[in-house]
This record gives structure tokens, C-alpha cells and sequence, in this order.
């Protein structure tokens, strides 16, 4: 399936009031365990629940629909649910052989309905026409494939609600009743302790909602799971509710903290067998990378069918990363960022105990096996011990033509580190390996300290817009240009695709300060996406991704 980028994103979208920006929690997180995270990098997510069957979103149909369409998705979809294809043994070596160090399993979503043989509810999987414990199995088949087991789990549960007499909504306008609030508190307390207490050690948990929803005291409902959580294990990580979580895009700028990205294969966090638009391999390995090269771990989301199967456009994605992981996994393991996330499009990251800069050739798609290309990466310096080889390859010859010189070569100058290598390893039979090879560049340094820039507030006046880009910093350089790129906002699920951007006239800076930008001709009542820029001829960097909307 192939991208439709005039796909017009709902004017009600989920990341119109969502903040990406990378920011610090309390939280009881132990040190080590945000240390493992960073050095992870990749995890398995995975989405599905009662409502699978139908291919609509996850447990989202429910807020405000009407009283017949709540009463038939609780009493008759448990009777038509019947996964009786599930192998969660073969989806753990699928996540193995794509490098994933976790994943995490939707116990339970909003919609409160439970994967597990729970005493809590009879809205759980023991009560459908198949009728055995899937979290056990995930748990069991993850755990022996050497995966650390995470869980996801909703505080919200609109099935308590529901029974409660109570509205269903994830933004109540008022506070529960304090007997619903103690009946959802109890609910939960027993559902946690069911989970942190039946299936062995639990290493990571995701909680995603109930941050509004406070008893008498100011505890929120999401609070009380995650305290639950660590006082049954308090070397648990608990990722959502406690570190940043950006979803369906990254950050505009990295952090030098635990943080990590949830993104979905397409649209949907749970299968859509319709009206579904699946990302590439190459955007996939785009995201990775660049999640990594900002610090991040990426929590990259698939959706089994109604029956418990992957579905094969997904499936063939997964097997696309695990290839180029098998080549290049050593870019994204244990690393951490390198003073710019990016020269173009080339990412870079670097090894977090050792000198090893690594350099992932985006943007090269036409580069045929057999032929050369050079390379200048400015915010490298290298030295009279630096080596430079391709990774997974071993850089002395190449099948059927023994007679071409396929080393790597490399000069140090002035303006950057200059390179020359070889696309000599055959990966496919007949066409060309169209993803990035990767630069593993060692006994490396700093050639600069870059520039830094975040993008600032926007104000209209008539007709016109300001946007703003804050300068922190011009590093090692006396001058810079700064302009601010902008598109349309492609909406919640399209986020991770760098398209539409534009890009206005740019002001010379000698110093930090604040620089304003106007922009005229642009529409009413449409949503915008922007970020401020600062280059020059040796860095170039830009701000966060922020929304506005004329009026």
C-alpha cells in the first residue's frame, strides 16, 4: 500500500492539544532501568482488543455513541471474538530477529476489557467463545524469547462506567461521585495487583490515561496504578505516565534523558482491514534512526487481525527492519546522540562508552551496488587513528568483480571529514538494496559546537502571521541564517512524514536573541505546523514542531 498524502486529517484530531516537547517527570523510575531503556532502543507494541473483529479504533467508538451501540459491543462482540490464530512464540522471534529488547501488550484498554483470566470483570477474555488467558501467553512466549515483557494497561475503563450509571468519556466535566471514584479505585487496585502478581516479573509498564481523574486527595486514577506497580516491584519501568511519550511523531529536538516514541505501521494503532495506509520499510528505518539519534527508544506498534494474526503488509515491514537491523544494528544498539541529530540526510549517532560515530546514508536510494559515492560530514574530525568502514561489510572485494577497488577512503579538512565508499554488498537478488547503508566512523571528535534554536510562540495581526525562532546559541560561529519552515498539518496518523514543508526568506543573526518571521497568504481556520531554523555552512539545526491556526 502506498502513501496517500491527500489524505485530509479530521478537524477533531488527537494531536491538536497533544505537546511533544521532551520534558522531565517524577517519578520512582530507578536510574538503572532509564539507563537499559536508552540503551535498548527498539521495542514491539502491540495493539488489539474485543473490538478488533470490527476494524474500527480501539475502545474509542465508544465515547458518546448511543445507548444500543454500547449495549451490542458489550454483550455481542464477546460472543463473535474467537483469535484462535495467535503465536505469540513466532511474534517474539519476529521482534527478536528485528532487534526489539521489549514489548508491550495491550492488557487492557479504555474500553475495559481485560486479556487475562481476571477476577475483577466479567469483561475479559475468559468470556468470549475462546476463552483462554492471553496475557499468559504473550508473557510466557516473550520471556523465553529473551524479550523483556511490558504491559500496557488503562486506567479509564469504560465498561466501570458504564455500569456506574456514569457517561462514557476520557474528559469527564466534573468530578466522580466519591462512591464511583472508590469503586474505580478498588477496581483497579485489584486488577494491578492481578497483573503485577500472576505472570512473573513484569519489566516494563505503559499506562495510558486517567492523569484527570482525582479522588478526594489528588490522586489521579494513573497515579494510583503506577504506585500499585512499583510497590509490587519496585525495579519496574514504567515508560508513559512517567517519562516522556511522544506519539505518531518525534521531537523536534533530542534530550540527553530516557524518553520514548510510540508510531504506528499506518494509521491505525489497532488493525484496520480497510482504508489503511502502511508506511515503507525505509520511512520505518527513518524513524528508528532518528529516533535513536535523539535519544529516544522507538515503541513501534503492529496490530493483529481479529484472529490474532499479522496481517502480511505488516508483517513484510517488520522482516524489512530486521534485515537492515541484521546489517546495521550496531548504529542504533547502546548509543546515544551525537552533537547534531542530522547533516541533511545523514543521521548521526554515536556509541555511548566508545569514539565511534556512525553515519546513516538516508537520501540515497539510487546509489546501485558496485558503484561509489563521496561523502562530507562536517561535524566530524578525524585523526591519524580513524577508521571508516561500511558496516556489514568487509570492505576488501565484492561478488563477480574481483578487480574493483571497493575500500573506504577519507580525508580530514578544513570543512569537514570527506569520504569515498563502496555500495558492494549484495542484500537482494536482481534490484538493488534501497535502504541506507551505515558509516561506522572510529576514534572520531567534535569538529564544533553546534548552534541552538527553538521555535517560538506565533501571533497573527489581520491578515498576517509572526512565527518566532528563539537563538540559544551560535556555538563555534559568528553568523547564521534563521527562518522558520511551515506545511499543513497532515494530522495525527501522518505526522512522521517530512512532506509540505515550505520554507520563508531567512534573517542573517550575529548573536543570540529572538527573530520574528511573517507569513501572509495563508488560510483560515486551517492548522499549520511549524519549526524554526538556523544554518550555515557547516550546521544546520531546527526547533520543535508546533501547531497553529489563523483565524
Amino acid at each position: 500500500m502506498k502513501v496517500n498524502m491527500h489524505l485530509q486529517p479530521s478537524q477533531i484530531d488527537e494531536a491538536v492539544t497533544m505537546d511533544n516537547r521532551l520534558k522531565h517527570f517524577e517519578s520512582r523510575n530507578r536510574p538503572e532501568k532509564l539507563e537499559w531503556l536508552r540503551d535498548a532502543g527498539f521495542g514491539m507494541f502491540i495493539h488489539w482488543s474485543l473490538d478488533s473483529q470490527l476494524g474500527c479504533v480501539i475502545s474509542h467508538s465508544l465515547v458518546g455513541a448511543s445507548q444500543d451501540y454500547i449495549e451490542r459491543y458489550y454483550s455481542l462482540l464477546p460472543k463473535t471474538l474467537n483469535p484462535d490464530r495467535w503465536d505469540f512464540d513466532r511474534l517474539a522471534s519476529l521482534a527478536k530477529l528485528c532487534g526489539m529488547e521489549y514489548a508491550v501488550l495491550t492488557t487492557k484498554h479504555h474500553n475495559g476489557f481485560c486479556l487475562w483470566d481476571t477476577d475483577s470483570t466479567d469483561c475479559n477474555i475468559m468470556n468470549t467463545s475462546y476463552g483462554k488467558d492471553l496475557v499468559k501467553q504473550y508473557a510466557d512466549a516473550f520471556r523465553k524469547a529473551g524479550v523483556k515483557v511490558g504491559f500496557y494497561f488503562s486506567p479509564e475503563d469504560f465498561y466501570y462506567l458504564k455500569n456506574a450509571g456514569m457517561p462514557i468519556t476520557r474528559t469527564p466535566t466534573e468530578p466522580y461521585p466519591k462512591e464511583v471514584m472508590d469503586g474505580y479505585r478498588a477496581l483497579l487496585t485489584k486488577q494491578m495487583t492481578e497483573l503485577m502478581t500472576r505472570f512473573g516479573t513484569v519489566d516494563v509498564m505503559f499506562f495510558d490515561g486517567g492523569e484527570t481523574m482525582r479522588d478526594e486527595n489528588g490522586e489521579s486514577l494513573q497515579e494510583l496504578c503506577m504506585n500499585i506497580a512499583w510497590d509490587h516491584n519496585p525495579d519496574l519501568l514504567i515508560t508513559r505516565g512517567a517519562i516522556p511519550t511522544p506519539e505518531q511523531q518525534l521531537p523536534g529536538v533530542g534530550a540527553d534523558m530516557a524518553w520514548e516514541a510510540c508510531i504506528t505501521l499506518g494509521t491505525a494503532w489497532q488493525y484496520q482491514p480497510t482504508n489503511e495506509t502502511y508506511k515503507t520499510g525505509l520511512h520505518a528505518i527513518r524513524i528508528l534512526t532518528e529516533t535513536r539519534a535523539k535519544g529516544g527508544s522507538l515503541l513501534l506498534n503492529i496490530g493483529p487481525d481479529a484472529s490474532g494474526e499479522l496481517c502480511r503488509e505488516q508483517e513484510n515491514i517488520l522482516r524489512e527492519i530486521a534485515l537492515w537491523q541484521f546489517i546495521n544494528g550496531e548504529a542504533l544498539r547502546e548509543s546515544r546522540p551525537w552533537i547534531l541529530t542530522n547533516e541533511d540526510n545523514i543521521w548521526l549517532l554515536k556509541h555511548k562508552s566508545g569514539n565511534a560515530v556512525y553515519a546513516v546514508l538516508f537520501g540515497e536510494e539510487d546509489w546501485d551496488r558496485g558503484t561509489r559515492r563521496e561523502f562530507v560530514i562536517r561535524s566530524v574530525r578525524a585523526n591519524e587513528n580513524t577508521r571508516v568502514e561500511v558496516l556489514g561489510h568487509g570492505g576488501e572485494f565484492i561478488e563477480y568483480r574481483p578487480d574493483l577497488d571497493v575500500k573506504v577512503y577519507w580525508e580530514q579538512k578544513e570543512n569537514g571529514l570527506y569520504i569515498s565508499a563502496f555500495n558492494a554488498q549484495r542484500i537482494y537478488c536482481g534490484i538493488n538494496w534501497r535502504n541506507p547503508l551505515v558509516l561506522k566512523i572510529t576514534d572520531a571528535s567534535p569538529a564544533f559546537v553546534p548552534m541552538e534554536v527553538q521555535t517560538g510562540d506565533f501571533r497573527q495581526e489581520k491578515d498576517l502571521a509572526f512565527l518566532t525562532a528563539d537563538v540559544h546559541s551560535l556555538g563555534s560561529f559568528d553568523a547564521a541564517e534563521v527562518t522558520v519552515e511551515w506545511r499543513v498539518y497532515p494530522g495525527f496518523a501522518l505526522s512522521s512524514y517530512e512532506t509540505g514543508w515550505k520554507t520563508a526568506d531567512a534573517v542573517t543573526v550575529t548573536s543570540p536573541g529572538r527573530t520574528e518571521i511573517c507569513l501572509s497568504g495563508l488560510e483560515k481556520g486551517v492548522t499549520y505546523q511549524y519549526r524554526a531554523v538556523i544554518s550555515n555552512n557547516m550546521n544546520r539545526m531546527s526547533g520543535e514542531k508546533l501547531l497553529f491556526t489563523p483565524v
